[in-house]
């Protein structure tokens, strides 16, 4: 059961309902900023992997009437996750193929910031056909927000970033479950035009909320009124960003199930998983649910929770959870904070000064996971040691979802 947090900020009283045995202050505190804001309605749900975030607390979920905050769904819009079954014994895939299959994941799903296909490929020409492009984009406004690039450099980013990985916590793994079947699994979103729209409509609820002289407890709780022409905008470009995000997702996996079929033969698909859980959606009441590194989990609906690099990842089910809003975690959560020297300009925090790159290559070396170890150090940010543990989270978790499938990871390629 959820420990209870109440705040009082002028004449509005905000309520967190906390389901996290492990979070820091100051993600709690990010929370009860926003259980007061202007537009939030009820009280705001903080899930097990809850931690700090930009705006608002990763892990959340939030109620809004009249307005939403696009802190509260975040910069990376759509971000979500993906995995499919397979009927390929794990054990069939040798460790000489496993290292093979992770460099051929290298080679074929394009990682890193920035980084795309070299010309747009067939998945983003069926997208556009079915979704358009941005809404901001098509109209030239992203390109008036951003004076820097016009819109043909937004055209070409979209296109050819769609169907690659990204940077940061995004990945791709294969894993073994318990009756020993393969599983693909990829973590990905919106990439670079997600962030652009997200900012840049993140940038016009401050100017707005200035302008009104809106009273907020802090300025990364700005808001979009709902009626206005700002807030048409944004949730037409967030909506079309959950799409380009989740079918980016399934172009993906459609690359590493491909690619893994040309390393071992043939072999079948069962079933699919596809979950966001950074976006905002309307409920019946006319308000609005914005999740935020949190996803659905009304009865029965299927959800990916992921543990961290050489941890397990759960295939969960929802218990449909009235008071968390029918919402569960989204994956292990962050302890610690990246803290990367820039070019040793600056003394080391977070991870970078809390551990070192060989304990994190005894963890990976403990599990047998195949993984880009040339990059240990750059990696060191995204190690199990930053994360809290995912037994933990699930454990939270009892009263919002139930576990299906514990996945085992056998290959992992991370974004860098």
């Amino acid at each position: 059961m959820p420990q209870t947090h109440d705040r009082q900020f002028r004449d509005r009283t905000g309520r967190v309902l906390n389901w996290a045995s492990i979070i820091d202050d100051n993600a709690l505190e990010q929370a009860l900023q926003i259980a007061c804001g202007q537009v939030t309605e009820g009280h705001v749900a903080v899930m097990p992997d809850a931690h700090f975030g930009m705006g608002a607390c990763v892990g959340t979920a939030i109620v809004t009437k009249g307005g939403i905050y696009p802190a509260a769904v975040g910069v990376d819009i759509g971000c979500g996750m993906i995995a499919t079954r397979t009927d390929l014994p794990a054990s069939s895939i040798s460790l000489e193929k496993r290292r093979i299959m992770r460099g051929v994941i290298e080679q074929h799903v394009p990682s890193g910031v920035g980084k795309n296909h070299e010309k747009p490929t067939q998945h983003w020409h069926r997208f556009v056909e079915r979704w358009g492009v941005a809404p901001s984009v098509e109209d030239g406004w992203l390109a008036a927000q951003q004076s820097r690039h016009d819109s043909q450099h937004f055209q070409a980013v979209m296109a050819s970033q769609f169907g690659t990985l990204g940077a940061g916590n995004h990945f791709v793994e294969l894993s073994e479950d318990a009756e020993g079947l393969t599983w693909a699994i990829v973590h990905s979103g919106s990439r670079g035009i997600g962030n652009n729209l997200a900012m840049a409509h993140v940038k016009v609820a401050q100017q707005q909320c200035a302008e009104l002289g809106s009273d907020l407890e802090h300025r990364d709780l700005s808001f979009l009124t709902e009626g206005t022409p700002e807030f048409d905008r944004y949730v037409a470009d967030m909506l079309w960003a959950q799409h380009y995000a989740a079918e980016q997702r399934e172009a993906m996996m459609g690359e590493v199930v491909a690619q893994l079929a040309s390393v071992v033969g043939i072999f079948a698909t069962s079933e699919s998983v596809n979950c966001h859980h950074n976006y905002s959606e309307r409920q019946a009441s006319g308000s609005w649910l914005s999740r935020k590194g949190a996803v659905n989990a009304s009865t029965g609906m299927r959800a990916v929770l992921p543990g961290s690099m050489g941890t397990d990842t759960y295939i969960v089910s929802g218990l449909g959870n009235a008071l968390s809003y029918e919402t569960a975690p989204h994956g292990a959560g962050r302890v610690s904070s990246r803290g990367r020297p820039a070019n040793g300009s600056r003394k080391a925090t977070g991870a970078y000064a809390r551990f070192t790159v060989d304990e994190f290559k005894q963890r990976m070396e403990e599990r047998g996971v195949v993984w880009q170890d040339r990059d240990a150090l750059n990696l060191l940010d995204e190690s199990p040691m930053v994360y809290k543990p995912i037994e933990v989270v699930l454990a939270d978790s009892a009263d919002l979802i139930e576990p299906v499938h514990r996945l085992q990871q056998i290959v992992n390629y991370k974004g860098l």
